[in-house]
């Protein structure tokens, strides 16, 4: 029985084997089966509707989040590696370049048009105190020194005592020395019978490291009656080079105490900034503000402290910071301005306009807007944005207040003036400025 069973399973595997195939033939040759011809069914494909796009966006995006992410950089690397990024294209645009192991730094500034919308300033200038003329920031050292040099025709004292103060840059040196010259004038005035005081040796030590290198003390010494000589030195051979005292200044010892207090109290001829005042009329473009590159330009050292400054906000971006960290890296970032330029909004509208040091007090801004007024006695405020007053601490600096490069203020009458304004009977928003300003009122373009 069991091998009946047997012999049934086989027949039936044998037969559902499919068609037989010889030994001898390739499996290539193989007739392919025929599949029975049916009538092609017309298919129209159509998108998945709403339903379906909503269904396979969450699955695609449970299956991102099943799946592991690649292990990229921490957080840290990824914010340094950005900052880099962002430097780099930061110096690329503004054209900064630097010669590896070179210590000169090359600035290119950006091109402006000429006539260039809202350049309401053309530079910075200055004022030279001696003669008086406007000159640009590359003029004004040259300049002085010419106008300086040309003084000694008329005044031999005072022009050498302002060489000395102006052409010798190191200013410990230039005290070390003035006080050196005071000491051999006092000598002199204390002891005028003393003939020793009236001799000063020019190869003593102390005279050439602490007056000869200075430019200026020969003219000093000559101009205030002082004279070369060769006198003989006891205990030496040849004569050597004396200043001698003329006989007609020590007859007049209070000429030499008064050069002396000049040459102590003297300061450096510098050149003033020049305010270069403008009055606009009233318009819409008075907040906006398109500077010079003098207001931007940098040296090298300041080029060099601000790369540095930039590398290390590379570290700081990565560590938190408190709030007194954030206020004190916001005022260095606006140290970096030399100048500003300001302009006051009048009640008439009308806009006055001042170039500034960023450093400058607040206070100074308020003198100037006083030397407009025609009634500069009375009291007044200056706003900035938002409203808040500026008189209440004028020893502040602009770039302590937030107001460089550029700024719009408001003026304010004082509350009670106002009100005393309006019982007389005048109008508070008639002109307030002084008539010769008026006379060259400009239009902002």
């Amino acid at each position: 029985m069991k091998k009946f069973f047997q012999e049934i399973k086989a027949d039936i595997k044998f037969k559902s084997a499919g068609p037989g195939q010889k030994l001898t033939e390739s499996v290539g040759e193989r007739a392919p089966k025929e599949k029975p011809t049916q009538p092609a069914l017309r298919q129209t494909r159509q998108g998945p509707t709403d339903e379906a796009q909503m269904a396979a966006a969450a699955a695609l995006a449970r299956l991102e989040q099943k799946q592991p992410r690649a292990r990229g950089p921490t957080s840290q690397e990824s914010i340094r590696n950005q900052v880099r990024k962002e430097l780099l294209a930061e110096a690329t645009v503004s054209g900064s370049t630097e010669a590896p192991g070179s210590n000169t730094v090359k600035t290119v500034p950006e091109a402006k048009e000429e006539g260039s919308a809202h350049l309401t300033v053309p530079g910075v200038c200055f004022t030279c105190p001696l003669t008086g003329a406007t000159l640009r920031k590359d003029q004004r050292d040259a300049h002085i020194k010419e106008a300086i040099l040309s003084h000694f025709s008329t005044d031999p004292v005072a022009a050498s005592i302002m060489k000395i103060h102006t052409f010798n840059k190191d200013r410990d040196r230039v005290k070390l020395g003035v006080d050196t010259i005071a000491k051999y004038l006092d000598n002199i005035c204390l002891h005028p019978e003393e003939e020793k005081y009236r001799k000063i040796k020019l190869q003593n030590r102390v005279f050439q490291e602490r007056i000869n290198c200075l430019e200026g003390t020969r003219e000093f010494f000559e101009a205030i009656g002082f004279q070369k000589a060769l006198l003989p030195v006891a205990d030496q051979e040849g004569p050597e080079e004396f200043y001698v005292l003329s006989e007609g200044v020590l007859a007049q010892p209070q000429s030499l105490q008064r050069h002396k207090e000049q040459l102590l109290v003297a300061e450096p001829v510098r050149a003033t900034l020049a305010r270069q005042r403008r009055l606009f009329r009233p318009s819409p473009m008075a907040s906006q503000f398109e500077l010079p590159g003098d207001f931007f330009n940098l040296t090298a050292e300041e080029i060099k402290r601000e790369q540095r400054l930039r590398s290390e906000a590379v570290d700081r971006l990565s560590v938190l910071r408190t709030k007194a960290m954030r206020e004190r890296e916001e005022q260095r970032e606006l140290r970096k301005y030399t100048y500003t330029l300001l302009r006051v909004r009048l009640p008439d509208g009308c806009l006055l306009q001042g170039t500034f040091y960023a450093r400058e007090r607040v206070a100074a801004l308020y003198a100037f807007v006083r030397e407009a007024l025609q009634n500069d006695w009375l009291p007044f405020d200056l706003l900035a944005s938002g409203g808040q007053r500026l008189s209440e601490d004028e020893s502040l600096a602009f770039n302590e207040c937030g107001l460089v490069p550029s700024a719009l203020l408001t003026f304010s009458w004082d509350a009670a003036v106002l009100e005393d304004i309006k019982a007389a009977g005048a109008d508070p928003d008639s002109s307030i400025l002084k008539p010769e300003l008026l006379a060259a009122i400009e239009k902002l373009s």
